[in-house]
């Protein structure tokens, strides 16, 4: 597990330097946020913070960052299957690049209803404490889902189209709780120092709000990385242990 982890910050680390624009996406769009935010008053105290939270540009900006996180995992992922070849990593190779696109697609479309569309619980006509109960085992069953298909999510990036979601499960099953704690360990830190940045821009003298800002947006670019490293990285962990290649052709027959 220690090696795991280590694996996760050294390989982020390593991404960001060897491959800087890939890095710099979530950045940009994290800071274009930042100033959007900034515009509407948001980093003026509790009183802007509570005011520009449901301001339209910025509803849209996040939508817009969710994907921008999302963007930098087919070439990190690939970084990471194919042990650190930044030039293989780099590479649009089809059909690999061609599966990613149908995860990102999924992806997209589930951070849009999560932000804009109506609660499946409205859906079937849930109000009150049964919504809000529902909603939460609805969270539930989707985050224990994503675990199981880690695989899934890390082999179609490196081309292996043989691992799909039945697959990724039989691959995953009897690493769960390795697998959640790799992910919290991968996120949390930066996740912490992400809301503690934002939140210190409100609070901090007018002076202080643009290197904050700007620091900000830096650690979203790592927390992009380690979501998905420590995805891929508990995903190739269960396979090895399985004897299975997630890039290899191999995979798909031993799943």
């Amino acid at each position: 597990m220690k090696n795991n982890i280590t694996d996760v910050y050294r390989s982020t680390w390593r991404f960001a330097l060897s491959c800087s624009l890939l890095f710099l996406i979530p950045v940009a769009v994290e800071f274009a946020q930042h100033v959007v935010e900034w515009r509407a008053g948001m980093y003026e105290g509790i009183a802007g913070a509570k005011m520009a939270e449901a301001d339209p540009l910025r509803l849209q900006f996040g939508f817009a960052k969710t994907l921008a996180l999302l963007l930098p995992g087919y070439w990190f992922t690939r970084f990471i299957i194919f042990g650190g070849d930044a030039r293989r990593a780099r590479r649009l190779e089809w059909p690999a690049f061609g599966l990613w696109l149908i995860l990102f697609a999924l992806q997209a479309l589930q951070q849009w209803w999560t932000l804009f569309g109506p609660a499946l619980t409205e859906a079937v006509g849930l109000s009150g404490q049964p919504a809000l109960w529902a909603g939460y085992a609805l969270n539930l069953a989707y985050f224990v889902l994503s675990i199981y298909l880690m695989a899934w999510y890390a082999a179609w990036p490196a081309g292996n189209m043989r691992i799909g979601p039945l697959a990724s499960i039989a691959i995953m099953l009897g690493h769960f709780w390795r697998s959640v704690a790799l992910l919290i360990i991968g996120a949390l830190p930066l996740m912490a120092l992400h809301y503690a940045l934002s939140f210190g821009a409100i609070f901090a003298p007018a002076a202080l709000d643009w290197p904050l800002l700007i620091l900000d947006s830096l650690v979203v670019g790592l927390l992009a990385l380690t979501m998905v490293g420590a995805m891929t990285i508990a995903a190739r962990h269960a396979a090895r242990v399985k004897g299975i290649d997630l890039a290899g052709t191999e995979a798909g027959k031993a799943a």
